[in-house]
């Protein structure tokens, strides 16, 4: 059994984005492993401000719900990105979150697997490769972790566009086969 989490970045009623961080979800419960779902919607998360304190104490200066998430993220097996698309690259508040997370450089951590979910308006294979690439950055300062798998999808602009879509049996899937 390995420990999962799963954070859905979209701040969006309705995401797309996060109806394929459930699916993913429910996939890897159904593998038997143990899941934490962490949607930041209604997280209290400032930016980051560069004073790099987190270097030298372990710790970011900001008392809000980053060290949780980032706690649970270290002792996690697995990580699962869920993102929109927003201008080709992954949203702000993922962003946000990875930058606020820079107090992890230091520490030991367990997690070797990392996942990709994203949604967009545009269909094209090219729309997700920014937001790909900006997790390969994050991923690439954690030496024993890769990017195991990366699910698009494409043409799901409104709230809720991607009900019914074979991507959400794709989702399942992926969690499913960690």
């Amino acid at each position: 059994m390995k420990k999962v989490i799963v954070i859905s970045t979209s701040l969006r009623p309705g995401s797309n984005s996060h109806a394929l961080a459930e699916q993913f979800a429910k996939g890897a419960e159904a593998a038997g492993h143990q899941v934490e779902l962490i949607s930041l919607r209604d997280k209290d998360i400032k930016f980051c401000i560069g004073c790099l304190s987190c270097q030298k104490t372990g710790a970011c200066v900001y008392k809000d719900d980053v060290p949780a998430i980032m706690e649970s993220v270290l002792n996690a097996d697995v990580v699962c990105w869920a993102t929109p698309i927003y201008y080709y690259e992954m949203s702000g508040s993922m962003k946000t979150l990875i930058d606020r997370m820079n107090a992890m450089y230091t520490k030991d951590y367990r997690f070797r697997d990392i996942y990709l979910l994203t949604t967009a308006f545009e269909d094209e294979a090219f729309v997700p490769q920014r937001a790909e690439s900006g997790l390969q950055g994050w991923i690439d300062c954690y030496g024993k972790s890769s990017l195991k798998g990366h699910l698009f999808c494409g043409g799901v602009g409104g709230p809720n566009d991607i009900a019914g879509n074979a991507k959400l049996h794709e989702a399942y899937e992926m969690g499913k086969s960690i």
